[in-house]
């Protein structure tokens, strides 16, 4: 069965604390979900907000391969002519194709129930008149239809008699169990024919298996979020609601080949929100697929079928996390990820998974910190290769910011840079990067996205050790890198060393320019 799909991301994820998008930002998502395969974008709502005016201005430029736009709003005002509402034309100067519209399932505080469903009726004939093709979302549906069935039914009834191409249950406030989902929405669909759609949220944490169990009684029509943002605990994970419907319930939505997309389109939504994709995410998150016990982790070095789904389906991958339970063959398994099985004998692999449990009993925390322990293993297979040397780094805050300098010794001399940032962290990389910009420009394309401390042995309070954890993005794949100190910053500063020592040692791989210069000109340090 063909699902069609709706992503609100750019509408009802910004609902979502912390999540923010500028109007720049939500033209590049809508590319990306255009790209993807979802069949409908709700921008946002025109007239609401300066915001989501300009983005739907900039958006008639934008060029959609197979996605149709929607603007979403409200039904019009009680007591006005449709025609004069002026929420109602700020929906019709977005210029969209597709209008969502939601109405009471309940009647408004002093707004009869003639009046709800008249609201309801004219904007959906009056939209219709206008060439739209118009959805209708029925706010608290499974609420309205509690207390009061049969005008919960009769408001839809009003949308579907007044033209609306989509009737759409929504369980705005996200708690209605799935069973009552199941058989309100069985009954909606005896008495309707069309396409019906839901739209959920995630209060109960229940979003993704409602949506699911609306599907099962014969809805076509999905709503979501991309990383389930969201108001308050969100929306319907629209990632994982396309990977049950695909790969487990057999219905097509965006195809199995566009289904290889959903990890970096989680991943490319979350960077644009400035937020940190959930490690232990279904189907995308870093996580998914990650072992650690040693049967587990010989079951995968077998190829046996282990995995609910194979990994590669949804662009992820399997991840053994390095550990003493985890042994040679976690290590054997990490260097195959990585193409450099063959490049390590057997008395390599044995010094390696020592260095690794020394590392680990320092602190080190290599199962969360790929970057690092590619790094270890890039390292003992090149002992002589080293792109520069730290003389010296320094860094000072004040009420008034932080500033950092920091001294390198590479190929064609010292180089010293400073540099402000918004903290002593960021000012030392900023100063780090300008030091090596001129000699690897390449590393501009590597940024922080997430920055993490822990300490260590906390009963030693502000003498304890730190564990500063960074994890990098160059745009194609993620890593993250590690650093210990007793000192805060320092431990910081290794793991930004370590990042882009990692970086540059596999652009050395590539470019066989670089690795020439770092043989004839490099120190080690």
């Amino acid at each position: 069965m063909k699902v069609f799909t709706l992503d609100t991301t750019l509408r009802d994820g910004t609902q979502g604390e912390n999540v923010g998008f500028s109007p720049e930002d939500k033209l590049l998502i809508a590319r990306k979900l255009d790209e993807l395969g979802i069949d409908y974008i709700e921008g946002g709502w025109p007239g609401s907000n300066v915001r989501d005016t300009e983005f739907f201005e900039a958006a008639r430029d934008l060029k959609l391969n197979h996605a149709r736009m929607a603007a979403f709003g409200s039904v019009r005002a009680p007591g006005k002519r449709v025609e004069d509402d002026p929420s109602i034309q700020a929906l019709l100067d977005a210029d969209t194709p597709v209008v969502s519209i939601f109405g009471k399932s309940l009647a408004a505080r002093g707004v009869s129930e003639e009046e709800n469903l008249a609201m309801i009726a004219d904007t959906v004939r009056y939209l219709k008149s206008r060439g739209k093709e118009v959805f209708y979302d029925a706010e608290h549906f499974f609420d309205g239809y509690a207390a009061n069935r049969d005008f919960a039914l009769r408001t839809i009834e009003a949308a579907k008699n007044a033209g609306a191409d989509l009737l759409v249950l929504c369980d705005t406030n996200g708690g209605t169990l799935t069973s009552r989902i199941a058989a309100i929405c069985a009954e909606v669909r005896r008495k309707f024919d069309g396409v019906l759609g839901i739209h959920t949220h995630n209060d109960a944490d229940l979003a993704v298996a409602n949506t699911l169990a609306a599907v099962e009684q014969g809805f076509t029509h999905v709503q979501g979020c991309i990383n389930g943002y969201g108001e308050r605990c969100g929306n319907a994970n629209l990632i994982s609601v396309l990977a049950n419907l695909e790969l487990k319930m057999g219905h097509q939505t965006i195809g199995k080949e566009r289904l290889q997309n959903l990890t970096s389109t989680a991943r490319f939504v979350a960077e644009l929100a400035n937020l940190p994709l959930r490690g232990d995410q279904p189907y995308v998150g870093h996580s998914a697929f990650a072992h650690k016990g040693g049967v587990h982790v010989s079951a995968v070095l077998k190829n046996a079928a282990y995995e609910h789904i194979d990994p590669k389906a949804v662009g992820n991958r399997q991840r053994v996390l390095l550990s003493d339970l985890s042994g040679r063959g976690g290590v054997l398994y990490k260097l195959k990820q990585h193409g450099l099985e063959d490049k390590l004998d057997e008395a390599g692999r044995r010094e390696l998974l020592d260095r690794i449990r020394q590392m680990e009993m320092q602190g080190y925390e290599l199962e969360a910190a790929e970057g690092t322990f590619e790094l270890v293993v890039r390292e003992a297979l090149n002992p002589g290769l080293k792109f520069f040397e730290v003389l010296s780094y320094e860094v000072k805050t004040t009420a008034l910011g932080s500033t950092a300098t920091v001294t390198l010794k590479a190929r064609d001399g010292v180089h010293t840079a400073t540099a402000a940032g918004n903290g002593p962290v960021n000012a030392l990389d900023v100063a780090l990067r300008n030091c090596l910009a001129s000699l690897y420009p390449e590393i501009a394309d590597v940024r922080l996205t997430d920055y993490k401390v822990r300490m260590l042995d906390a009963k030693k309070g502000t003498a304890a050790r730190a564990r500063a954890l960074i994890e990098w993005s160059d745009h194609r794949r993620s890593w993250t890198t590690v650093g210990i100190s007793e000192n805060t910053i320092e431990a910081s500063w290794f793991a930004l060393v370590d990042a882009l020592r990692l970086e540059l040692m596999r652009l050395a791989e590539k470019d066989p320019t670089i690795e020439r210069v770092v043989e004839d000109y490099c120190w080690g340090v």
